[in-house]
């Protein structure tokens, strides 16, 4: 019988390039994003099943469970997730509770009922995107790295809870910025990160997630420049990664009209 696998944020970006490299590598994939996917098989060799549903509520994960039936999950990428940027005291609630929604209460509901079953046959692997951005107060992102602290946090109170379970595998995958539509879809076009043409590659990101998974390791930071900033983060004065996000983040910074 062919593994399975669920990749969510899966129509584009880094959830994109993780579904090529499970279908490379055997994989029948549960495909579901927020967003319409242009293929309906979403051009991948192989068992290719796609879900456009909304993983900021329990109704729309609890779609992607049902798609999923009774097939044992060998391999979760929790990669679902957006950002919002500008002013927190100018953004809508409505915005701000869907990224905490999606990237937060989606994402732990789908790892519950995910890793429950894993636990009962005492084996699977689970990718979870997190982000850098959960090492630093994000200025003008404020809410996004709230969520991405949030993530890293858990996943790694989650792994220890289940250290005992030794065919389990968490493993969080924290990349930098990426050239991806992340900062279109969170407005962030004008500021000097969005602009920004030193921005990593997916693929290369999801490749790093997905060595880091099979390896067996809890946890990836993608790229030298961003183990050097979460160093740095880990021994600076709260005020100075959260003025340097400033001046990557605050509507206007960017030069390109």
């Amino acid at each position: 019988m062919a593994k399975f696998a669920i990749v969510t944020g899966a129509s584009t970006g880094i959830g994109r390039e993780l579904a090529k490299l499970a279908a490379e590598d055997g994989y029948d994939l549960l495909l579901v994003a927020d967003t319409p996917f242009v293929d309906p098989s979403a051009g991948l060799p192989g068992n290719v099943e796609t879900l456009e549903t909304d993983l900021a509520t329990l109704e729309g994960v609890d779609r992607l469970l049902d798609a999923a039936g009774v097939r044992d999950v060998d391999l979760l990428c929790a990669n679902a997730g957006h950002g919002l940027g500008g002013g927190f005291l100018d953004q809508d609630v409505a915005e701000w509770r869907h990224v905490i929604d999606t990237n937060v209460t989606g994402t732990v509901y789908l790892l519950q009922k995910v890793l429950k079953r894993m636990s009962a046959r005492g084996e699977g692997k689970v990718l979870v995107t997190g982000s850098i951005a959960g090492w630093m107060p994000g200025s003008y992102q404020a809410v996004y790295n709230g969520t991405k602290a949030f993530i890293d946090n858990f996943t790694a109170a989650i792994r220890n809870e289940l250290k005992e379970h030794k065919n389990i595998i968490i493993t969080t995958l924290e990349p930098g910025p990426v050239e991806t539509e992340f900062f279109h879809r969170a407005g962030m076009d004008d500021t000097k990160v969005g602009q920004s043409d030193s921005k990593s590659d997916p693929a290369e990101v999801a490749k790093h997630g997905w060595d880091a998974v099979m390896a067996g390791k809890s946890t990836i930071i993608s790229g030298m420049m961003n183990k050097l900033q979460v160093a740095a983060a880990g021994v600076l004065p709260q005020s100075i990664p959260a003025e340097i996000h400033r001046g990557m983040a605050e509507p206007g910074s960017g030069t390109k009209e």
